[in-house]
C-alpha cells in the first residue's frame, strides 16, 4: 500500500521551523515563540496589504460597480416595461378585433333568423287563410 508523503513533509517543515527559531533565539523557548509570533504577524499584515480591493480603491471600485449594476437594472426594467406596454396594446387590439368579428357574426345570424322567421310566418299564415 502506498501512503501519502505529504504529512511527512509537513512534519519535517514544522520541525525545521521550530529548529530555526530555537537556534536564532539561542535555545530560549520564550524568545523563539515571540519571534515566531512577530514574524507571523508581519507576514499576515504584509499579505493583507497586498490583497486587491483594500482601502479607498475598494470603495471606489464598489461604487463604480454599484453604479453599473444599477444602470443595468434600470435598463432592464425600462425594457420590460416597454415590452409589457406593447403586449398590452397588442392584446387590446386583438380583443377589439375579436369583439367586432363576433358582433358581425351575431348580426349575420340575426338577419338570417329574421328572414327565416318571416318566411315561416307567411307560410303559417297561408295555412289559416291569412295569406297575401
Amino acid at each position: 500500500m502506498s501512503r501519502s508523503r505529504v504529512p511527512l513533509y509537513l512534519g519535517a517543515a514544522a520541525v525545521g521551523g521550530v529548529g530555526y527559531y530555537l537556534y536564532t533565539a539561542g535555545g530560549n523557548t520564550k524568545v523563539a515563540q515571540k519571534q515566531a509570533e512577530a514574524d507571523a504577524h508581519r507576514v499576515s499584515s504584509q499579505f493583507k496589504s497586498e490583497l486587491p480591493g483594500r482601502g479607498e480603491q475598494a470603495k471606489k471600485d464598489a461604487e463604480k460597480y454599484g453604479a453599473e449594476a444599477g444602470a443595468k437594472v434600470d435598463n432592464a426594467v425600462g425594457k420590460t416595461q416597454a415590452e409589457l406596454q406593447k403586449a398590452k396594446a397588442d392584446a387590446e387590439a386583438y380583443a377589439k378585433d375579436a369583439k367586432s368579428a363576433a358582433m358581425k357574426k351575431v348580426d349575420e345570424f340575426d338577419k338570417k333568423v329574421e328572414a327565416e322567421a318571416s318566411k315561416a310566418k307567411s307560410g303559417i299564415s297561408s295555412w289559416f287563410g291569412g295569406g297575401k
